[in-house]
């Protein structure tokens, strides 16, 4: 699917722009080209249908191309989280039994050192501009001396990524899609959204991960423009944006706040801007109001989805949300279903719940993974009955709309009573002087558990706990109001950008038997 997506691109915007990065601009013809020539390499290295082949790199030009590369030889790509350290990489290599490595020079001392633990990696391909370490190929040589080869005819059904789970708890999980899977949700999303014809997309969020790579794949499906920065740094991102008036781009609602709040930001350099898409995360209400006065010109479309769905499940609608009263809790949710996807709540042994009762969240999509690598019966447990569960809380209203409340997980169980930490964090957010915040459990002697919050205050502000409860007593129940607190100049973050509650919980339960997250 992705490969005959290239071809047409070359069929019907040949000379038009395919990639962005930097000063270094390809068109659809030049990248199908060196695409072409680099699987006619990837197969002089051994590397066929069906074989694994990891990328360990930042956001760039070569990093699209060497996965359109691993498609048109018929191969399968692994992502591989640029955060790890070596001990998960080699987890994930014998996991998903990678026999080859792209990594940029930023990341070849990682790459090495996986290879020197896993006899399997056979080769390492270095994807800079400068010499690459002893033993290692070139890939700029590897596509000069090789000639193009017709691409692999893989089925739009067979093993196309893994994709791996940020690991933020437990084991890392390698979720398996087919290019029908992941084509289907990008294509899905474009068309909610009504993005513009071969849009300009910037790529922002980490590409190793499906959240903003899904709306990349579609670029290439609507033979649109990738723009790359290499990592999300706002100067960065208001460089490419301003240089190559970017119309599009997937961020979480922690990026987006950055970029809103800093100092030099310039609404009129994001005048191109036509759709913003978030997700990955609640946005207060703070931040979506300052995002919406700073990009006058841009949709805020929500999204809800995990890697499990290829990236969406539900969206939320600008349109929708401005026709929404202010003081519709509409406005709090994370849309409807998508075209093509259904949506249920279930309680204990799957039984559907009515509208308003919180259970477990399911999708039906042909955006569904194919299951876990080497997991048979995990995903036994979470593709039954036909439905993805999702390991998420939350409830449809009357007409469909979707309230995520929590993790399953996570929620805080304090005298009895379930408390989700969204609903806290939505309140204690509110706040004035709040910039961020994060619910967990800590461990109470008379409750249980109770409820704490980590608040990292807005420049120059201090704020007591006294005064959270205070503000939080008209907004949520009695015993969902925090117990305690702690303040922070920042939150850890994954990748994705997603809050590390487990790091937030280690330093309450360490050395007690009984742990959470």
């Amino acid at each position: 699917m992705f490969v005959g997506s290239i071809r047409r691109a070359v069929q019907i915007r040949g000379d038009a722009l395919a990639t962005v990065y930097g000063d270094r601009e390809r068109s659809w013809r030049e990248s199908a080209g060196r695409t072409a020539r680099l699987a006619a390499a990837l197969g002089k290295l051994g590397i066929g249908p069906g074989q694994s082949v990891g990328i360990l790199s930042a956001n760039s030009d070569r990093f699209l191309e060497a996965v359109h590369a691993i498609w048109w030889a018929g191969a399968v790509v692994v992502p591989m989280n640029v955060r790890w350290a070596v001990p998960e990489h080699v987890y994930s290599v014998g996991d998903a039994s990678i026999d080859l490595i792209f990594a940029d020079p930023s990341f070849a001392a990682t790459a090495q050192a996986i290879a020197a633990e896993c006899p399997r990696v056979r080769h390492l391909v270095q994807m800079g501009d400068e010499q690459p370490p002893e033993g290692w190929f070139d890939f700029e040589a590897l596509i000069e001396a090789a000639s193009p080869i017709p691409a692999y005819g893989q089925s739009d059904d067979a093993l196309a990524g893994v994709f791996y789970t940020g690991g933020t708890t437990g084991t890392p999980k390698g979720v398996m899609h087919s290019a029908r899977s992941i084509a289907s949700t990008s294509l899905t999303l474009y068309w909610t959204m009504r993005v513009p014809e071969a849009v300009r997309y910037l790529h922002a969020s980490p590409m190793f991960h499906l959240g903003g790579m899904t709306p990349g794949f579609a670029t290439t499906l609507v033979a649109g423009t990738h723009v790359f920065v290499p990592a999300f740094r706002p100067e960065l991102v208001f460089a490419a944006v301003r240089r190559h008036r970017v119309q599009f781009s997937a961020m979480v609602p922690t990026m987006i706040q950055t970029l809103v709040d800093h100092p030099d930001f310039r609404a009129a350099d994001f005048a191109s801007f036509e759709v913003l898409q978030y997700g990955g995360g609640a946005i207060t209400e703070r931040v979506r109001l300052a995002a919406e006065a700073a990009l006058p010109n841009a949709r805020l479309e929500q999204g809800f989805g995990q890697t499990e769905c290829a990236g969406g499940a539900t969206l939320l609608p600008h349109a929708v949300f401005q026709a929404l009263a202010a003081d519709d809790p509409k406005r709090r949710s994370a849309g409807r279903a998508a075209f093509g996807v259904e949506v249920r709540i279930v309680g204990p042994e799957d039984a559907p719940l009515s509208a308003g009762e919180v259970g477990e969240i399911c999708l039906r999509t042909p955006g569904a993974m194919l299951g876990y690598l080497n997991r048979p019966e995990e995903t036994a447990r979470t593709l039954r009955g036909g439905w993805l569960h999702t390991g998420d809380a939350g409830y449809l209203d009357a007409d469909g709309y979707l309230f995520v409340v929590d993790r399953v997980k996570d929620v805080i169980r304090t005298g009895g009573e379930n408390v989700f930490s969204a609903e806290v964090e939505n309140a204690v957010g509110s706040h004035p002087a709040v910039a961020s915040v994060a619910a967990i459990a800590v461990p109470d002697d008379k409750w249980g558990e109770r409820v704490h919050v980590v608040v990292v205050p807005k420049p120059g502000c201090t704020v007591t706990l006294e005064e959270l409860q205070a503000h939080c007593r008209a907004l949520i129940a009695g015993y969902k109001i925090p117990r305690s607190f702690e303040t922070r100049d920042s939150l850890p973050t994954s990748p994705q950008h997603k809050i590390l509650k487990s790091e937030l919980r280690k330093p309450h339960w360490a050395g007690r038997e009984r742990k959470i997250g």
